[in-house]
């Protein structure tokens, strides 16, 4: 009876010790900033991350915030002290700023909602600025 208590207690605190174990998820940046890109220009980009924790990383879901950007996440879990990457393509065909977020949803403890962003300005270099041709107007005279 003794060895099968002792058997129960060693498994009940090595069970303990492994609930403790944990995921987290540390972004390099948390912002990308395309900058001024032409129209049909590479829309892809890819923000890194490392799982910092001790358990493995699963990304469950990655959402954007409108259809004119595509997230892909990882299909395999990030073991502990490796990286992974989010990528996604942006559709530069639209001529407008870019202000999007990417939601990134986790088993991390730390952070189990991230809330990734994008940036810039998607111009069509064929279409001359009403503002250039006022001003090349004016020189002219």
């Amino acid at each position: 009876m003794k060895q099968l208590i002792t058997i129960l207690f060693i498994g009940l605190i090595s069970f303990s010790v492994n609930a403790q174990k944990a995921a987290k998820i540390e972004f390099k940046e948390d912002t990308i900033d395309y900058g001024t890109i032409e129209k049909g220009a590479n829309g892809v980009r890819t923000f890194e991350f490392t799982n910092t924790g001790d358990a493995p990383l699963i990304i469950s879901k990655v959402s954007s915030s409108c259809g004119c950007t595509i997230p892909k996440k990882p299909k395999d879990p990030i073991l502990p002290g490796k990286t992974g990457e989010i990528e996604v393509k942006y559709d530069t065909n639209r001529v407008n700023p870019i202000r999007k977020t990417i939601t990134v949803i986790s088993n991390a403890t730390n952070t189990p909602t991230v809330a990734l962003k994008i940036k810039g300005l998607v111009v069509d270099p064929s279409k001359t600025n009403v503002l250039e041709k006022k001003s090349k107007s004016i020189v002219q005279k």
